[in-house]
Formats: structure tokens, sequence, C-alpha cells
């Protein structure tokens, strides 16, 4: 790989990268600093009905996995962006085969080609 391919790699995965830190800082903002009383837009500390005290719980409920989900996200770009840094960007560590570039230009911050990644999932790995 180029050092022109791996400049356009390292500025999707930090453009990928500010957009998750945008939106973990939205669900910060939303759910994680919103109270009870926030979230069911109303004087007292409970809902009116039942049911809205359930959706407001799923609701946080899924804004947190959501989070959770991007955080991860978060890690595996910053662990791309540290290979890219090292020299170890594009080639994968199990095979030691360069990771094709239509595979990287899909998911650039992949760590396995694509045969290493297909035996990980099935469990042979």
């Amino acid at each position: 790989m180029n050092k022109k391919d791996t400049k356009l790699y390292e500025q999707r995965l930090l453009d990928e990268r500010s957009r998750l830190m945008k939106e973990l800082g939205l669900f910060e903002d939303e759910m994680m600093n919103s109270t009870q009383r926030d979230a069911a837009g109303d004087l007292s500390a409970y809902s009116l009905h039942m049911a809205d005290l359930g959706t407001d719980a799923m609701q946080r409920e899924k804004a947190f996995l959501l989070a959770s989900r991007d955080g991860q996200l978060l890690q595996t770009v910053d662990e791309a962006l540290r290979r890219i840094y090292d020299g170890g960007y594009g080639v994968c560590p199990r095979c030691k085969q360069e990771i094709n570039p239509d595979r990287l230009d899909a998911v650039p911050y992949a760590r396995l080609c694509s045969a290493c990644q297909e035996k990980q999932e099935k469990g042979r790995a």
C-alpha cells in the first residue's frame, strides 16, 4: 500500500472517528443527563400513564445500547489509526497477507482479510 492510499484511509478513519465522537456526545446530552421527569415532559416525577414509563425506559435503554455500539466502533477505528501510524495497516495479522483494497474501501477499519474474518466468524480461528 502506498503513502497516498494510506493517507486517504487515514482521513476516512479520522472522519469516522469525528462522527462517532459527535454521536456519543449527543447520546450523553440527550439520555445520560436527562431524568425521568425530563423524559416525561411533566412537572411530576412520574408519567401520566404506565405505558409512558415503559416507553421512556425502552428509549433510554436503546440509547445506551447504541452508545455502547458506537463506543466499540470508536475503539476499532482508533485501533486502525494506530495500525496506520505503526505501519501495520492493510496487512492481516493472522495470515500476513495484504487486505484487499476493496475490503478496506468498504470497511476501512478492517483488521483481518476476508478469508481470516470468515474463519473467525465461523469459529474456526
